[in-house]
């Protein structure tokens, strides 16, 4: 018995994955609003014939195939997309496709240009060809799709709705994600900090609103924010060591409505990024310092306020569990199994085993030939190559799972 009598199955299904792949790829939908997406995965859950499909959560579904004795394995597949218009041209693109958003009522572009939908049919492909060799493997095979990962939401949400109720509980919990900077039809891993560890923050500066050519009469918060982007800079340089990596980035300032008026407030948006609990904490820290220090040094009437949201943890691998995995990948793959350095992106997908207590590893997909030019995950053009990822999306879960599921020859 091996792992090709199960990924042989995958050739048999192929035309038929592809043309579902496209149908995904047409009907992105914003985090916690995936109904139609949920609804479609529900159909070929019931086609593969899952022993057990539990909703979780308005969006979330657990699909679970019991095959006798042996370990619980659990990959996840994230399903929602972004709030954008996809430019790739592909005949089968989302490109005008809109969503009313359930929250606000504004009709939205909609796409998946994060490449979730590739993780929807690698893990709809592996339940299929383990569902058809039975024969080959023993124990439980657990898909967890879920929903809002965009809004480092939709993990929390599955546990919030008792995840844990709804499966057994693994023995390891895997998951991956389509890259272009991982070479095409290849899959990456890594031991340890992979994804890091990311938050946003609305900064609320307060001024004192006067006549443009009155300043003297008020307090002017554009100043008084130009100081605090400029002093933000120094965090990364002089307040975090050498050897660590880290990101503050200031990707919005809002304030004033015309030329003539000072205004009374300003809005920063902020962005940090790290691969240490440690160091994330001392940008927070830091921030929140420099904020106050320039806010009272520009005689500010008001406490600056800050508001954390789309908090995602760190990613980081375990490292026994990715031995396993790579070294899988490694017999199976050969040359196509390749060691990844850290993502300066990030993830919710630690969430979920970290609530279980389950050791987990995550690795990287590629998804382009050419990844010289490969667009990067977020960006309008991403629209991974079909083949060979679909296939390899699949075939990656099948030779992940084996080392705990395979039986003995």
């Amino acid at each position: 018995m091996t792992i090709q009598n199960i990924v042989s199955h995958l050739d048999t299904t192929r035309s038929a994955r592809e043309e579902l792949y496209k149908e995904f790829h047409r009907i992105p939908e914003l985090s916690l609003q995936e109904h139609k997406t949920s609804a479609k995965i529900r159909g070929e859950l019931d086609r593969i014939g899952v022993d057990e499909l539990n909703p979780v959560g308005r969006t979330g579904l657990v699909a679970i195939l019991r095959n006798g004795d042996g370990p619980v394995v659990a990959m996840r597949a994230d399903i929602d997309g972004l709030p954008m218009a996809e430019q790739s041209g592909k005949d089968y693109s989302a490109e005008g496709v809109t969503q009313v958003d359930e929250n606000t009522g504004v009709e939205t572009p909609v796409a998946h240009t994060c490449g979730h939908d590739v993780h929807i049919m690698s893990l709809l492909g592996a339940l299929e060809a383990l569902a058809a060799a039975r024969g080959e493997w023993s124990g439980t095979f657990v898909g967890v799709f879920q929903p809002a990962e965009e809004i480092a939401a939709g993990a929390q949400d599955m546990v919030d709705n008792d995840i844990a109720a709804k499966m057994p509980t693994p023995d390891v919990y895997l998951g991956q994600h389509v890259l272009g900077m991982v070479p095409g039809g290849a899959v990456g891993t890594r031991r340890g900090p992979l994804f890091s560890q990311a938050a946003s923050i609305k900064i609320t500066i307060y001024g004192k609103g006067s006549h443009g050519a009155m300043p003297n009469l008020g307090v002017d918060p554009i100043v008084l924010g130009a100081s605090i982007v400029t002093r933000l800079q120094t965090i990364i340089s002089r307040e975090v060591a050498p050897k660590e990596t880290a990101v503050v980035t200031v990707g919005s300032f809002h304030a004033g409505t015309k030329s003539n008026i000072i205004p009374d407030s300003a809005i920063l948006l902020l962005n940090t990024r790290a691969y240490n609990a440690e160091v994330s904490a001392s940008l927070h820290e830091a921030i929140e310092r420099i904020v106050k220090a320039e806010c009272e040094a520009s005689r500010s009437p008001r406490e600056p306020e800050f508001e954390y949201f789309d908090v995602y943890p760190l990613t980081n691998n375990d490292d026994d569990v990715t031995d396993t995995v790579a070294a899988a990948f490694d017999d199976f793959f050969g040359e196509n199994s390749v060691e990844m350095g850290p993502v300066p992106a990030s993830e919710d997908f630690s969430v979920i085993p970290d609530s279980l207590g389950v050791p987990y590893t995550f690795w990287g997909l590629g998804g382009f030939a050419d990844t010289a030019t490969a667009p990067g995950n977020h960006s309008p053009f991403f629209a991974p190559d079909i083949q060979p990822t679909l296939d390899r999306g699949a075939e990656a879960i099948i030779v992940a799972a084996s080392p705990w599921l395979l039986k003995e020859n």
